[in-house]
């Protein structure tokens, strides 16, 4: 239940506001972002709010209703720098426009790391956690020439797709939106990646530190991935993927919706096809993204004072299907991800692949997880695994015995149909 349940357009805390009146009133009881937003355009400030809130809350039936203790915000303040994060109000000059710009955006973020990023444009990269190898090598091609180009490459955080979106943007800068608190690293597998992109990019979260992320913070981290973003592409994602719900929220925030098709058997691909047969825009390159989104070509421009975005000599290619591919105008569904693991760059094993002392079962799992219907050089699948050709030999064997894989010419393997 909130205090009141119609949204209104963001509103600025007064400029005599402080850190602490801001960070009270988020937290108070049934005080969510749309109802903190109108609320301060109704009284002017959030100290005004929080005097009225006793007297508001009686009004709409909630008895003995107190607003956030002082004492309870000045923790979160003193945890919050601790941890070495800083607290950006939503009327702060570093605050995000585009975030600022949607109807729910949050009145305070934690910030830490390099804020720099926050201040160019910025584009989405998100997708299915249990990424198909093909996915991977996209997302990885994607995200670099994108960051390439000048771009923010925005994600959350999450294995799979996010986190190789994150490692290709690295060196550009990198943004992290997480559904916990700032020195809460989910998943943990994570943490030196978190802490890498705080060199040159940030991790932000409008949750309190502390705060151990469950199933109801993952949704409200996706509207502020889609916010901060000029648009999302979609790399993979199932039909019941919570990428489709930053996709929802994106279309709802009148940001660009992107999609990259894939096989129409793997389950993988289910949502980002499905998003393209609803409208969405039909991605296989950096460039085509570009090309979606006039918006992000004027911010480019303003950004590097040229008329046109920066078009470096790698820009794009990692991500690009057209060279050397036949197929790319007949089926862009199954040739788009294969042109990734034929032209994209050399990348270390992911983290996600088999573990050092693994079992056969659990090999066997990971080249599953990793293989999709479309063929997948053996070669590219040994370096996604971790894995040595003698290990992984007699796996395949007994997956291609068992039906699960099927071997093609030219040493790729796929899943069987």
């Amino acid at each position: 239940m909130r205090l009141f349940s119609f949204k209104t357009s963001p509103a600025a805390p007064d400029a005599g506001d402080d850190d602490l009146s801001v960070l009270r009133l988020i937290r108070s009881r049934r005080v969510g972002p749309a109802t903190f937003h109108r609320l301060v355009a109704e009284h002017g400030s959030a100290r005004a709010v929080l005097q009225a809130l006793p007297d508001i809350a009686r009004r709409a039936g909630v008895q003995d209703y107190a607003p956030c203790p002082e004492a309870v915000a000045a923790a979160e303040l003193k945890a919050g720098h601790k941890a070495g994060a800083r607290l950006i109000r939503c009327d702060s000059p570093d605050y995000p426009a585009l975030l600022r710009d949607i109807p729910d955006a949050p009145p305070v973020i934690w910030l830490k790391g390099c804020a720099d990023a926050l201040r160019r444009p910025g584009l989405a990269v998100i997708g299915a956690r249990n990424a198909s190898s093909l996915g991977l090598r996209m997302a990885r091609g994607m995200a670099g020439a994108l960051a390439a180009q000048g771009i923010t490459v925005i994600a959350g955080l999450a294995r799979g797709i996010d986190t190789a979106a994150h490692e290709a943007s690295l060196r550009s800068g990198t943004v992290a939106v997480m559904a916990g608190g700032i020195d809460v690293i989910y998943p943990q597998e994570n943490r030196v990646l978190a802490s890498m992109i705080c060199d040159r990019g940030c991790l932000i979260t409008e949750q309190p530190p502390g705060t151990v992320p469950v199933a109801r913070h993952f949704p409200a981290r996706n509207r502020i991935i889609s916010g901060l973003a000029h648009g999302v592409v979609v790399v993979e994602a199932a039909l019941k993927s919570g990428s489709l719900i930053t996709a929802r929220d994106a279309l709802d925030q009148g940001r660009e919706v992107m999609a990259v098709p894939g096989h129409p058997v793997d389950g993988r691909a289910g949502g980002c096809n499905q998003l393209i047969r609803d409208g969405a825009v039909l991605v296989r390159s950096a460039e085509d993204v570009i090309a979606a989104l006039p918006d992000l070509q004027q911010s480019l421009a303003r950004v590097t004072g040229a008329g046109d975005p920066p078009q470096g000599p790698d820009a794009g290619s990692d991500a690009t299907p057209e060279a050397g591919v036949t197929q790319s105008r007949t089926n862009p569904e199954t040739s788009a991800p294969a042109a990734i693991h034929r032209h994209g760059p050399t990348t270390p094993p992911d983290r996600t692949g088999a573990p050092l002392r693994a079992t056969p079962a659990q090999i066997e799992t990971t080249v599953l997880d990793r293989l999709s219907p479309a063929p997948l050089d053996e070669d590219v699948l040994i370096r996604d695994c971790g894995l040595g050709a003698a290990a992984l030999a007699p796996v395949l064997l007994r997956l291609e015995l068992s039906g699960k894989i099927a071997r093609m010419a030219g040493g790729r393997v796929a899943l069987s149909g």
